[in-house]
């Protein structure tokens, strides 16, 4: 069975055209970066060096092992 020149160059181009998306998909991916303007309780990530979107930073949680008993109780009548 032998493979056509047409068939080669047509399978040359299809891995050239993959390689070019691979590469723009990771130049193009989203980057953090930081916004002064909007301080740190923001988070804010750059699409394609074009689309911005930022939003609030999720706060880190305080596990429950270390809250105090008394503070969970509410205080009684009486």
């Amino acid at each position: 069975m032998t493979i056509s020149r047409l068939s080669l160059k047509a399978l040359a181009i299809a891995v050239a055209v993959a390689a070019l998306a691979g590469a723009t998909l990771l130049l193009a991916g989203p980057q953090p970066i930081e916004s002064a303007v909007l301080g740190t309780d923001w988070e804010c990530t750059q699409t394609a060096f074009v689309l911005t979107t930022c939003s609030p930073r999720v706060q880190q949680a305080i596990p429950a092992v270390e809250t105090s008993r008394k503070d969970a109780i509410r205080p009684t009548r009486g």
